[in-house]
């Protein structure tokens, strides 16, 4: 019996440092595709033309007691292709404001509408299902499934959460 628990407690670091490892790679294909948006010049020569503003007119997205997503950059042509999901073609680049005015890249939003989805349940991607988005939204949108991934800024609250505390609207 102490021999197993001493193997198991020799296994655990091993065990956390691969499924680390295994975790970090599932975004390589969505970092490695995005990267050159980190210029905003080349997202929106690439068809992110769309900012998208709630309801309100709020352009930088906020949560009180949760956090921010930010700016929303939307392709319209990847929102509208039937459904589909790729994991290196986000519908959405998420922006903070930086003091300077400019734009940094901090994530990327799968988005799909309700009606369009083919699959069964919930969409899933990177291993976990798509939040939901009800009709009567903040945007205006219909029943949709969403996804947040913060591979360009850390977010305590999960690398896939939605709301990022460190994200700042400044306000807005």
């Amino acid at each position: 019996m102490k021999r197993i628990l001493v193997l198991l407690l020799l296994a655990i670091p091993v065990l956390v440092t691969t499924g680390l490892a295994v975790a970090a790679g599932a975004f390589d294909v969505a970092k490695s595709s995005t990267a050159r948006f980190h210029d905003i010049r080349q997202a929106m020569d690439a068809g992110y033309t769309a900012k998208v503003v709630d309801l309100d007119g709020i352009e930088c997205i906020a949560q009180p007691g949760e956090g921010a997503m930010g700016v929303h950059m939307l392709n319209p042509s990847l929102l509208l292709d039937e459904g589909k999901i790729d994991a290196a073609q986000p519908e959405l680049l998420v922006y903070e404001r930086r003091n300077n005015g400019t734009m940094k890249l901090v994530a990327l939003e799968y988005l799909v509408f309700q009606s369009d989805w083919k699959g069964g349940g919930k969409p899933a991607l990177f291993g976990k299902g798509f939040d939901e988005i009800k009709a009567g939204n903040r945007y205006g949108i219909p029943p949709s499934w969403a996804l947040h991934a913060w591979i360009w800024k850390p977010n305590p609250s999960g690398m896939l959460h939605a709301w990022n505390p460190r994200v700042d609207c400044g306000g807005a």
